[in-house]
C-alpha cells in the first residue's frame, strides 16, 4: 500500500513538473512574440503566436494573453497600412493629374456611376464613320480596348488579334454578340460594330502594344467573323501606352483607398474587442 501511495505521489509530482515546464516554455514564446510586436515585426509576431497555439493548447492563461496580443498585432498592421497609404497616395495623385492632361473625362451621370478617361484624339466625336481601335480607362483604373468597325457590310467580329512583322502577337478574349459589350447597328446602309474588351479581357493585347518598339508596324485583325484588319498608327500606339500608364496609377489609388477603408474597419472591430478585455494590453 505504501509503495502504491509513493508511486502515485511520484507520478503527480512528475506531471506537475512537466506542466510547469510547459508553462515556462509557453511563456517564453509569448515574451518573444511580445518583443516582436513592440518592435513592429508584425508578421514574425503573428507566427510566434501561432506557434504557441499549436504547441501549448492547454496553457489557457497564456493563450488568453496571446489572443489579446494577436489583436494588438493586427491593429498595428492596420495602422501601418493606413500610414503607408496616406504617405503614398498624394504622390500617386500628383502623377495621375499630370497624366490626365492628355485625356478627356466622360461620364453620363444619368446611367453611369463610374466615368472614363479617353485619350483626346480617341473620343467618339473625333472618329465618326471610321474603323479604329479605341482605348480608355475608368476612374478605378480598369483599362479597356474597343475594336470599332464601320463599313458597307457586316463582319460580325467578336475579338481582336494584334501582331508584329516578326510573328509575335497577342489576342483579346472573344466577346460574343450580346448587344452590350458587343453591339451592332445599321444606319443608311452602313454597319457599325463595337466590341469592348475590359481588364483581363484585353490586358495581353495592351501589354503587347506597350512592349513593341516605336515605328514597328502592328496589324490589328478583327477576329470571329469576316476577315478585316487595319494597321495601328503611331498615335494609336501612343494612346494605348498612355492609357496603360494612367490605368496603373489609378488602380494603385483605388487599391490604397480600399486598403485604407478595410484597415479602418478592422481597427474599429479590434478596438471593440480590446475594450472589453480585462487582460494586460501590452502597451
Amino acid at each position: 500500500m505504501k509503495r502504491l501511495i509513493c508511486n502515485s505521489v511520484l507520478f503527480l509530482l512528475v506531471v506537475f513538473l512537466v506542466g510547469c515546464g510547459k508553462t515556462k516554455e509557453a511563456r517564453a514564446h509569448f515574451e518573444q512574440a511580445k518583443m516582436l510586436y513592440e518592435t513592429k515585426q508584425y508578421a514574425a509576431a503573428k507566427s510566434a503566436i501561432d506557434t504557441i497555439r499549436v504547441l501549448y493548447p492547454r496553457e489557457i492563461e497564456v493563450l488568453k494573453e496571446s489572443l489579446t496580443l494577436m489583436r494588438l498585432v493586427e491593429k498595428g498592421e492596420s495602422e501601418r497600412n493606413i500610414a503607408y497609404c496616406d504617405s503614398l497616395a498624394p504622390i500617386r495623385m500628383e502623377e495621375a493629374e499630370k497624366l490626365k492632361a492628355d485625356f478627356i473625362f466622360e461620364k453620363d451621370s444619368a446611367y453611369e456611376d463610374i466615368g472614363n478617361y479617353i485619350w483626346k484624339q480617341k473620343t467618339v466625336e473625333k472618329n465618326v464613320e471610321r474603323s479604329y481601335i479605341r482605348c480608355g480607362v475608368d476612374e478605378k483604373g480598369e483599362i479597356y480596348l474597343a475594336s470599332v468597325y464601320f463599313g458597307a457590310r457586316k463582319i460580325n467580329h467578336t475579338g481582336l488579334k494584334l501582331s508584329a512583322p516578326d510573328g509575335t502577337y497577342a489576342e483579346t478574349v472573344s466577346i460574343p454578340y450580346d448587344g452590350g459589350m458587343n453591339y451592332r447597328f445599321t444606319d443608311l446602309g452602313n454597319t457599325t460594330e463595337v466590341v469592348t474588351y475590359k481588364g483581363e479581357n484585353c490586358i495581353e493585347a495592351v501589354n503587347f502594344v506597350y512592349g513593341v518598339a516605336d515605328k514597328v508596324r502592328i496589324n490589328a485583325e478583327y477576329t470571329g467573323g469576316i476577315k478585316f484588319s487595319l494597321n495601328l498608327s503611331e498615335n494609336d500606339k501612343k494612346a494605348i501606352r498612355a492609357t496603360y500608364d494612367l490605368a496603373v496609377v489609378l488602380s494603385d489609388l483605388e487599391a490604397m483607398r480600399l486598403e485604407k477603408e478595410k484597415s479602418t474597419k478592422k481597427i474599429m472591430y479590434l478596438d471593440e474587442k480590446l475594450s472589453g478585455n480585462t487582460e494586460q494590453r501590452f502597451k
